[in-house]
C-alpha cells in the first residue's frame, strides 16, 4: 500500500504548484537566462563602441587638469610674478586626428559589424534560451502524460488483480495467475514512482528557467498532432542563409576581421595631428592671471618599429582568413543543418502520428484479450503481455509528442525565427 499511497500523494501536490503557459515561460525566460543576458550587454557595449566611432569624426578629446601645490615658505609664482605659498595651474587640451590614413573609416566598418554581430548574436541567445526553455516546457507535459500512463497501467493491473482472483477462488485459474498479476502490479507502481519522480525534476527545472526558487508546471495539454511546416524545404534553406543568427554572426565577424585588416594598414600612412592647449596659473582656484594658449600640428610618419606593425598586420589578415573560412563553411552547411533539421520534424511528426495509432491497436488489442481472458480462452500471460503492450503503445506515444516538439525547436533556432508564432502565445 505505500508505493501507490506515495505516488497518489505526489500526484495530488500539482494542484498547489503555480502553472505558467508557454508564452508566460518564453517571456520570463529571456530575462533569467545568462546566456541572454550576456548577448544583450554585448550589444550595449558594441553600441556605445560604434557612437564613440563615429563621434572621433567631429569631436576632438579633451582632457582637463588642474594642480594645487602648497609650500611652507615663499617662492616666486610666475603666474602673479610675487612671492606666493600657493600654486594653482589650470590645463585644457585638446587633440583632433586630420588624417589617419583611413584608421577612422576602417575603426567606424568594424564597430558597425561588431554591432551587427553582436545583435544577431542576441537575437540566436533568445531562440536557444526559447528553445531549451520549450524542451523543458514540453518535458514536463511529456512526464505528465508519462505518469497518466503509468497511474493508467496501476489502475488496469489492480482490476486485473480483482478479475484473476475471483477465477482462481472459482477454480477456472490456477493461483499462479494472482501472482504473475501481482507481480505485473508491482511493476506498474513502481515505474508510477519513477515517472512521478521525474515528472517532479521537470518541474524544478522549469522554475529554475522562470526566474523561480520552486517548481513550475506547465499550463495547457499537448495532445493535437504536428502540424504540417509552413515552408518547404527549399525554402527553410534560404531563410537560414539569410536569417540564421549563427551565420549573421559569422558574416559580421568577417566585415570586422576585414576592417581589422585595413586599420592595421593604416599605420603605413602619416598622421596628421591637430592638439590645442591653454594653461592657467594663480594662487587661486580657478586660476585667471596668467592664460597661455598654444596650438601644433603633428605629422609623423612611422618607419620601423621592430617589426611591431608588420606582426600587426598578419595576425589580422590571420584572423580575416579564419573569419571568411568559417561564414563560408556555415554558408556551405546551411544545407545539411536546415535539412537535418528539417527531416527530423517530418519524421517525428509522422512518428507521432503512426504512434496514435498504434495506441488504438493496442487498447483494441487488450480489450479482446480482457475479454478472452475472462472467458477462459487465452492464459495469463498473452493477457498481462497486452497489458504491457498498451502501456508502451501510450507511453511511446507521449515520447513521439514531445519529439516532434524539440525538433521543430531546433529548426527555428538554425532559420532565426518562429513557424508557429500563434502557438507560443498561447
Amino acid at each position: 500500500m505505500i508505493l501507490p499511497l506515495l505516488a497518489v500523494l505526489q500526484v495530488a501536490q500539482a494542484d498547489t504548484i503555480p502553472k505558467v503557459t508557454l508564452a508566460e515561460a518564453l517571456q520570463a525566460a529571456t530575462q533569467f537566462d545568462p546566456n541572454y543576458v550576456q548577448a544583450a550587454g554585448f550589444v550595449a557595449e558594441a553600441t556605445w563602441v560604434r557612437r564613440a566611432a563615429m563621434l572621433v569624426f567631429v569631436l576632438p578629446s579633451i582632457t582637463v587638469s588642474s594642480d594645487l601645490t602648497s609650500s611652507t615658505t615663499s617662492s616666486f609664482n610666475f603666474a602673479t610674478n610675487g612671492l606666493a605659498t600657493t600654486f594653482v595651474t589650470a590645463r585644457v587640451d585638446a587633440r583632433y586626428e586630420l588624417f589617419t590614413g583611413g584608421r577612422k573609416l576602417s575603426e567606424y566598418q568594424r564597430a558597425t559589424a561588431d554591432l551587427q554581430g553582436a545583435v544577431a548574436n542576441e537575437v540566436g541567445a533568445s531562440f536557444l534560451a526559447a528553445a531549451e526553455t520549450e524542451a523543458t516546457f514540453y518535458d514536463v507535459l511529456a512526464r505528465r502524460g508519462l505518469v497518466e500512463v503509468a497511474r493508467r497501467r496501476v489502475e488496469r493491473a489492480e482490476s486485473q488483480l480483482a478479475t484473476s482472483r475471483s477465477r482462481v477462488l472459482s477454480g477456472a485459474a490456477v493461483q499462479t495467475d494472482s501472482l504473475q498479476v501481482l507481480l505485473e502490479l508491482m511493476r506498474a507502481r513502481v515505474d508510477l514512482l519513477r515517472e512521478v519522480a521525474g515528472l517532479n525534476v521537470a518541474r524544478a527545472e522549469l522554475g529554475r528557467r522562470v526566474g523561480r526558487s520552486d517548481a513550475v508546471d506547465a499550463a495547457g495539454a499537448d495532445t493535437l498532432p504536428a502540424p504540417a511546416l509552413p515552408i518547404s524545404l527549399a525554402d527553410a534553406v534560404q531563410i537560414a542563409l539569410e536569417q540564421s543568427p549563427q551565420i549573421r554572426v559569422a558574416e559580421a565577424q568577417a566585415r570586422a576581421a576585414a576592417a581589422a585588416v585595413r586599420t592595421r594598414k593604416a599605420s603605413y600612412l602619416p598622421w596628421v595631428t591637430l592638439t590645442g592647449s591653454s594653461t592657467a596659473g594663480d594662487t587661486k582656484f580657478w586660476p585667471d592671471s596668467i592664460i597661455r594658449t598654444s596650438g601644433t600640428i603633428t605629422v609623423s610618419l612611422p618607419i620601423w618599429n621592430n617589426g611591431v606593425r608588420e606582426i600587426a598586420v598578419a595576425q589580422a589578415k590571420a584572423a580575416n582568413q579564419v573569419a571568411i573560412a568559417v561564414r563560408d563553411d556555415l554558408q556551405r552547411g546551411a544545407l545539411a543543418d536546415v535539412t537535418r533539421s528539417y527531416s527530423a520534424y517530418v519524421t517525428a511528426a509522422e512518428a507521432a502520428f503512426i504512434a496514435a495509432e498504434a495506441v488504438v491497436v493496442a487498447r483494441e488489442n487488450y480489450r479482446v484479450q480482457e475479454t478472452r481472458y475472462r472467458a477462459g480462452a487465452v492464459d495469463i500471460i498473452e493477457f498481462l503481455n497486452g497489458q504491457v503492450d498498451l502501456a508502451d503503445a501510450e507511453a511511446g506515444l507521449v515520447q513521439a509528442r514531445f519529439a516532434t516538439k524539440l525538433a521543430l525547436a531546433g529548426l527555428e533556432v538554425i532559420l532565426g525565427r518562429r513557424l508557429f508564432p500563434s502557438e507560443n502565445s498561447q
